[in-house]
């Protein structure tokens, strides 16, 4: 008994932390929710449908925060890529990088 009821406080201890990260998501915050609703049955005495429904909200606050951070490192990435340049501008700039070292080295060439 006492070994189940470290269990609990160990997971809910888990899995309050991922709410931090996603703090906006609300199936987030509903299923930990989940895991505070059936830690308090299991302290009530409750505790074959109090470990059911902590067990349901870890697995369902463990699927949802991976979801949202996947969403967020989704973004991040996309917000960190530069543009990406056409072939046209890479031409361009490649052109007028070659038309400026046959210029410079005209200049030089006939400058001394």
């Amino acid at each position: 008994m006492r070994g189940l009821m470290m269990a609990v406080v160990t997971a809910f201890a888990l899995v309050s932390a991922i709410p931090a990260l996603a703090a906006d998501d609300s199936k987030v915050k509903a299923a930990t929710q989940q895991v505070e609703s059936g830690a308090k049955k299991i302290g009530k005495g409750e505790i074959g449908a109090g470990v059911a429904e902590t067990a349901k909200g870890i697995g369902a606050t463990v699927v949802e925060g991976a979801k949202f951070s996947g969403e967020k490192i989704k973004e991040a990435a996309s917000a960190a890529e530069p543009p990406a340049k056409s072939a046209w501008e890479k031409t361009k700039e490649g052109a007028v990088s070659f038309g400026q070292s046959v210029k410079n080295f005209f200049t030089r060439l006939f400058s001394n």
